[in-house]
């Protein structure tokens, strides 16, 4: 059921008691809509997550031939989205802790919809890369706060609430790459209108959140039991993250580790590094003293984030146009690239409670990137007669993000260690994820064909493995001196 907003404005801090002297709103009807309101938002906001980037994979081929485009800046299309939340993704907290999340999420959806709406409008590729990259700015504002804001609105409901909007955003991507080249098709099939029709779905994410930001619902209800302190209270819930705000209980780097597994499964929070565990606590000052770019162990994690990063935009961005070219027809080969994104759903629920269970996680790691290399091959000797088992291989193999969130979660003893490895192994991983899909999109145009550019997917699949058993080790970053 869901909780009313004057329920929780009563809640005393860090308990479920109700003060004697409530505080009454200014307006019932918006206090009862409020937590629905932002439920909606929630959904509609985690939908618009990922079609700018499933949605045209499928459709690259015909982007590429009606803007001119080579293989190379066809790559670097590709490379776009993890550049994006490399660089717009830290701004989020900071933004957030000025202005207030739902503002935020706010701008961040109108980003979405004005950058899906220009880029069927471009007519060269500099504007249809800059159109993109203002959708993806977006996108990366939302993967930071979709879990500030289920923690500010819903505090005692983190694993439900972050559930529902890590399936929306699974639904999101899956049915993006299912149905964007059958809508094409049925609209005329003009790839602009296509690219177009998500443009409405953003439109949609708009209306929820002004209305929470115009109504009370926009304050989320604050800790110190009712009293919002010009922006002091806003401010500093706003900036963090996940694992911050469960960092100020003495097993918080269990909770951390928890909440990190919960978080986006293609696009985790960079977490705000300021954020941690209580000024003068235990656990504030153990996680104070980590050197995070001197831990080898937070140099394991940020490679191996990298490198699951990079598959998983190769994946998106190139695995239909593979099929493609094999002879699969275009609706087909963006189904596949649906099946392979859906496929993770129900392990990325299993994954991380499998993984805390083991003292060393590298057999995981060993048997996801398996999956990854028995596709790849696949994909080097029959990549039309069996595409649809390669396609839940890879599925299977893109698994890999939710456990190395596990494992981020996993691999620091404080609360404030693992924001600060959580910030470290993302942001340094994305960076790291950007030249993989541009590097394949150019050994495609200078060979002709695939098989070159799977020896290179190959390779950094086999590293992805060797340093992710490193990454899997019983260690964490505060013993790493």
């Amino acid at each position: 059921m869901v909780m009313a907003e004057d329920d929780l404005d009563k809640r005393a801090p860090g308990t479920g008691a109700v003060p004697p002297a409530p505080r009454t709103t200014p307006s019932g009807a918006v206090s009862r809509w409020g937590p629905r309101l932002v439920v909606i938002g929630l959904v509609l906001a985690a939908l618009n997550l990922r079609p700018a980037i499933s949605g045209l994979g499928p459709l690259l081929a015909e982007v590429r031939d009606g803007l001119g485009m080579n293989g190379t800046v066809a790559g670097l299309l590709t490379s776009v989205p993890p550049l994006c939340f490399a660089v717009f993704g830290p701004l989020a907290p900071r933004l957030a802790r000025r202005w207030g999340p739902a503002a935020v999420v706010l701008a961040g959806m109108a980003a979405i919809t004005l950058g899906l709406a220009l880029r069927p409008l471009a007519n060269g590729t500099v504007t249809f890369l800059a159109a993109s990259a203002l959708a993806l700015a977006g996108i990366a504002v939302g993967n930071v706060l979709m879990p500030v804001v289920v923690k500010r609105w819903f505090p005692d409901r983190v694993g439900a609430m972050t559930g529902l909007y890590s399936m929306a955003l699974a639904v999101g991507t899956s049915l993006a790459a299912a149905v964007t080249v059958p809508m094409t098709q049925a609209l005329g099939g003009s790839w602009r209108v296509g690219l177009a029709t998500w443009a409405f779905l953003a439109l949609g994410a708009l209306v929820p959140w002004a209305a929470i930001l115009g109504g009370r619902a926009g304050r989320a209800p604050a800790p110190d039991g009712g009293r919002d302190r010009a922006g002091e209270t806003e401010g500093r819930t706003a900036g963090e993250s996940p694992a911050a705000v469960l960092g100020s209980r003495p097993d918080a780097a269990n909770a951390a580790g928890r909440a990190t597994t919960s978080d986006d499964p293609r696009s985790g929070p960079a977490a705000d590094p300021r954020a941690g565990a209580p000024e003068g606590s235990e656990a504030g000052a153990a996680g104070a003293g980590v050197r995070i770019a001197r831990s080898p162990t937070a140099w394991a994690l940020g490679v191996f984030f990298g490198l699951q990063a990079s598959a998983a935009y190769i994946t998106m961005g190139w695995l239909p146009q593979i099929f493609r070219d094999a002879g699969v027809p275009a609706s087909s080969a963006g189904l596949m690239l649906a099946v392979t994104m859906g496929t993770g759903i129900p392990l990325s629920f299993v994954l991380p409670k499998v993984a805390v269970r083991m003292r060393h996680q590298g057999p995981l790691v060993i048997a996801l990137s398996t999956c990854g290399l028995a596709s790849y091959a696949g994909l080097w000797f029959a990549p039309g007669a069996g595409s649809w088992l390669w396609a839940i291989l890879l599925g299977v193999s893109n698994c890999t993000f939710p456990l190395v969130l596990t494992l981020i979660g996993m691999r620091a003893r404080t609360a404030d260690g693992v924001v600060k490895l959580s910030a470290f192994a993302q942001s340094t991983g994305y960076l790291i994820s950007v030249p993989g899909p541009l590097l394949v999109g150019a050994l495609h145009d200078a060979s002709g064909g695939w098989r070159v550019p799977l020896v290179l997917m190959t390779g950094l699949m086999l590293t992805q493995m060797a340093v992710g058993v490193l990454a899997g080790r019983d260690r964490v970053v505060e013993d790493d001196g």
